[in-house]
């Protein structure tokens, strides 16, 4: 079993951590009804993307 010779101090611990956080998702506003949504996705509010009808909202 492996055991550390070294105990892992609270600053190279916390280095290794500094990936380990969320990110806000991509938002912008659909240009047919300026309601927020996810980029390169379905509008939820009109059900366009890229100036098409895909959802019958």
């Amino acid at each position: 079993m492996a055991v550390p010779q070294h105990r892992t101090s609270k600053t190279r611990k916390r280095m290794r951590r500094t990936h380990f956080k969320l990110t806000v998702p991509g938002m912008v506003h659909c240009p047919r009804c300026n309601e927020m949504k996810l980029a390169h996705r379905v509008c939820k509010a009109c059900g366009y993307y890229k100036d098409r009808a895909v959802i019958q909202a």
